[in-house]
């Protein structure tokens, strides 16, 4: 079956059309992201704003002539943090129904979990007793999830992201070490409280995904360019993270814009999305009593599970 995937967070919106067979294999056959910061200013105003909005909408134009081009089957779009906490979202909700002929699902934080979840998985091969924390790292959430071989076991959802701490800590270019205090003071609270639901003291391994988490695996990599063969499935120790994030920081907005895999709309909101990661990385190191000293970048995310439900008609 060809099935359409969109993703829309509160940094960008991302269309995966793919061909799943009868196992359950997902074949690529278009695979885009665009940055359209629907979430900018949100955490402030409570509202979408028109820029955003027409951002979005031309963006859902464009991928809904690619969906009719390569005749998908079905079709499911998915809103995740931004909208959610949006006074405005019946306008995108009918935006989006006007453009795509699709009803726009505005899910949970734990049903988004449970989805990044399926997707990011599969960059490993649990056995019977692994327990894999997935963490997606959005622009205005970030979502916790455990599970093992028979699916879900716990799952957390937070409002952290790299747009929304950006705008609420981190205003100086670079920022200063006040701003990166304040920030780490409130990323170790959150973390502290999704350890409360999520169990980090029993899993064996911890997958990071989404464009922040793959930016800093590129950028503690040294890639020439951004490669996604090279970050899916890399294996980076805690002080590879620790020290990207330190590098990533100290840069200007300028010197961050000209490294060969910065996506220009991940260019501003890099900084807060590498201290979360890192705060991440960390707890899970202390909560694990060292066992798990690693972290796994996986480039299959909420998107792949998006499509893979899509196709089992879930």
């Amino acid at each position: 079956m060809r099935t359409a995937a969109i993703d829309c967070g509160t940094n960008s919106i991302r269309l995966l059309i793919a061909d799943i067979d009868d196992d359950g294999v997902l074949t690529d056959v278009v695979r885009l992201m665009r940055v359209v910061r629907l979430g900018e200013g949100v955490d402030a105003t409570g509202r979408l704003s028109a820029p955003a909005l027409e951002r979005t909408f031309a963006a859902a134009e464009d991928y809904a002539r690619l969906i009719s081009e390569h005749r998908a089957e079905r079709v499911r779009f998915v809103a995740t943090s931004a909208t959610r906490d949006a006074a405005n979202r019946a306008d995108f909700v009918a935006g989006i129904r006007d453009r795509l002929h699709v009803e726009l699902e505005i899910i949970s934080g734990a049903e988004e979990a449970a989805l990044s979840f399926a997707g990011a998985a599969s960059v490993l091969a649990p056995g019977p007793d692994d327990v894999i924390l997935v963490v997606d790292l959005g622009g205005g959430s970030t979502e916790f999830v455990t599970g093992n071989a028979g699916g879900v076991i716990a799952a957390h959802s937070l409002d952290m992201g790299c747009v929304r701490f950006t705008e609420r800590f981190l205003r100086s270019d670079p920022p200063t070490h006040t701003q990166i205090a304040a920030t780490r003071r409130e990323v170790d609270a959150l973390i502290a409280e999704a350890a409360r639901v999520v169990p980090l003291e029993r899993i064996t391994a911890l997958v990071g995904v989404a464009g922040s988490i793959t930016t800093i695996t590129a950028h503690a990599l040294s890639l020439p360019e951004y490669l996604p063969e090279r970050i899916h499935g890399a294996r980076l120790a805690v002080a590879d993270i620790r020290s990207a994030t330190k590098d990533l920081l100290r840069m200007s907005r300028q010197e961050r814009a000209a490294l060969p895999y910065m996506h220009p709309g991940r260019t501003d909101v890099i900084g807060a999305g590498a201290l979360i990661w890192q705060s991440v990385v960390e707890h899970t190191e202390r909560s694990t009593a060292g066992r798990v000293q690693t972290a796994t970048t996986s480039e299959h995310d909420i998107l792949d599970g998006i499509a893979l439900s899509t196709a089992s008609g879930k």
